[in-house]
């Protein structure tokens, strides 16, 4: 699966006491905060839209767990300004990180940040 081929493919995270709060407790133990819902809403926003949704799949799934921008804007039926417009507000949200090399752009997905997101999602055992 493509999400265990991104996992191997970045940092390990680290280890943190179970003693430790997380910065978003997860929706189905409390509610969550409206600076937690601040923070968050925006990187959701950022995925809401379909195009941006599979960009971002796109990204994590390819060998490496980076994507040349080439590779991106073949998998769409738009022009490159249009990819290129999307990819813009996904890393403007902080979802994925961008670095040049040479005349083309390589697009990573930010564990972390996937993370964060992931980590409100989770129903917690009853």
């Amino acid at each position: 699966m493509c999400q265990i081929r991104e996992v191997l493919n970045q940092e390990l995270l680290p280890v943190i006491d179970a003693g430790t709060v997380p910065c978003c407790e997860p929706l189905a133990r409390e509610p969550l905060s409206p600076g937690g819902a601040d923070e968050l809403a925006p990187l959701f926003k950022a995925i809401a839209d379909p195009m941006r949704l599979r960009l971002l799949s796109l990204i994590a799934c390819h060998d490496g767990g980076e994507s040349c921008v080439c590779d991106l804007t073949a998998a769409f039926d738009v022009t490159a300004p249009t990819v290129s417009y999307h990819l813009r507000i996904l890393r403007e949200a902080g979802l994925i990180s961008a670095e040049r090399r040479g005349t083309w752009v390589y697009y990573r997905v930010n564990p972390q940040v996937m993370a964060r997101m992931s980590a409100v999602l989770v129903p917690q055992p009853a």
